[in-house]
């Protein structure tokens, strides 16, 4: 590589490497003039909203530690300890919802989620706490292994006293779940990789606001058929009584044959509005968020908003569940753990249809007999039905016989037809045996000994 190519290698694309989420927006600005970073791209409408969407759909989620059971099926690994880290209080200064759902933002915005994991004595996880992004970086050392640097300020330890220090942590010691990277360990931020979209949406709405700020009427020209001695005062003191909204209005008086020109074109005419509309579509299609869930209701209707919100469901969120799950299967189990437990997120409740779809499902489930009473009380999230009133039986079609009683019939029905017994419990051959002799037949047969 000569000195040359120092100078002239692409400069439009945020730097990609180990130290951390810090990805560098060159020059800061983009393309619109606007500098974007995450968290000032956190002031515009769409992104708030998308982040917000996701962050709590992922913390509101039913999120359980299971154990595999000998019988090939699975349980609620109460008490395990993890359980209740993962499913109630990860830390005492936090709750499951709360940590989950800074987790999920930092993991929008910068691409990467840290969670420092403190053990004791015996290497048991005992808290969880989260550490912001921008202050982590990433590298390896001589001999390839990761380490991880996180920069503390004064506001994290008062005994610093303004002076920022570096904590070096093992790989064992970082809950660390990536977005979408060009290596697997870092992810890179969807903001940076957007930053033009989100500088233009912000752009447009500086210039909406500024339009109206100037009572919602373009620039213009004030013509004077003279020679104006002073025309900064005869602009200030027009600016002063009719710019602004609080001014719009107003009737304006001329004097000296003076005109005023309006010049610029009118938002109509920039198509203002189908900018600022396609920016927010644009920022929803950066998350993969349906634009129905952001406020845009164009193209939605009461047929296909369910469906846009299973495919959110599938598309959107079940990838970021995976990465959560995975993240933490890998560095909070020990390997022996990891042979018998996982973590799950329950998304059954956000893919439930409505009312009348599932009575229909749960009666197919429940006539074929792979539901129960209580299974079905359970997604209802109703009280169960005591096992000795039957609560726990499934059952089939056939005047609802029991599934291990399947068979009784077609039993019953051969050993009959071994045995010669008919439906109502009598021996057709025994009947034919004991048939009495009709008159006739024993008439002639009286006569004939008679002879």
């Amino acid at each position: 590589m000569n000195i040359f190519s120092r100078f002239f290698k692409a400069r439009d694309k945020p730097a990609n490497n180990l130290s951390g989420a810090n990805f560098a927006f060159l020059f800061g600005g983009t393309t619109s003039g606007k500098a974007v970073t995450e968290r000032s791209a956190m002031q515009m409408t769409a992104v708030y909203a998308c982040v917000r969407i996701l962050s709590e759909a992922v913390a509101g989620l039913p999120l359980n530690l299971y154990r595999r059971t000998e019988s090939g099926g699975k349980e609620k690994a109460a008490d395990h300890p993890l359980y209740f880290l993962l499913h109630d209080e990860p830390n005492p200064e936090m709750t499951s919802f709360a940590f989950r759902e800074t987790l999920m933002s930092h993991l929008l915005l910068w691409g990467n989620a840290y969670a420092q994991i403190i053990r004791n004595g015996r290497g048991e996880v005992m808290a969880l706490y989260p550490l912001m992004p921008n202050r982590m970086t990433v590298d390896r050392d001589t001999s390839g292994r990761l380490y991880y640097i996180y920069s503390r300020t004064a506001e994290d330890a008062p005994t610093l006293s303004n002076k920022t220090s570096q904590v070096v942590l093992t790989p064992a010691d970082v809950l660390h779940i990536t977005g979408l990277g060009f290596d697997g360990l870092v992810g890179y931020s969807p903001i940076a990789m957007a930053k033009n979209a989100i500088g233009m949406a912000m752009a447009c709405e500086e210039y909406g606001a500024k339009f109206f700020a100037n009572g919602a009427a373009p620039g213009g020209v004030l013509e004077h058929p003279g020679v104006v001695k002073d025309p900064a005062k005869v602009r200030d003191s027009w600016n002063a009584v009719y710019q602004g909204s609080a001014n719009s209005h107003r009737v304006a008086v001329l004097e000296e044959g003076m005109k005023y020109q309006p010049i610029g074109i009118s938002p109509e005419q920039a198509q203002f509005l189908e900018t600022r509309k396609f920016q927010l579509n644009e920022i929803a299609r950066i998350f993969r968020v349906p634009p129905h869930m952001v406020g845009d209701l164009e193209k939605s209707s009461f047929s296909n908003i369910e469906q846009q919100s299973l495919e959110f469901v599938k598309y959107t969120l079940d990838p970021w569940l995976v990465r959560w799950e995975q993240a933490m299967q890998r560095l909070l189990f020990t390997a022996e753990e990891k042979r018998r437990h996982f973590i799950k997120f329950n998304v059954d409740g956000l893919l439930r249809g409505d009312y009348v779809s599932r009575m229909n499902g749960y009666a197919t489930g429940r006539q074929n007999g792979w539901l129960s009473a209580n299974d079905i009380r359970e997604l209802e999230d109703l009280d169960r039905i005591p096992a000795e009133l039957g609560g726990d039986l499934y059952l089939i079609n056939g005047n609802m016989t029991k599934l291990a009683d399947a068979g009784a019939f077609a039993n019953i029905t051969a050993e009959k037809e071994e045995t010669g017994v008919d439906s109502n419990g009598n021996n057709p051959k025994s009947k034919e045996r004991a048939k009495p002799t009709p008159k006739s037949e024993a008439k002639s047969k009286t006569v004939l000994e008679l002879d």
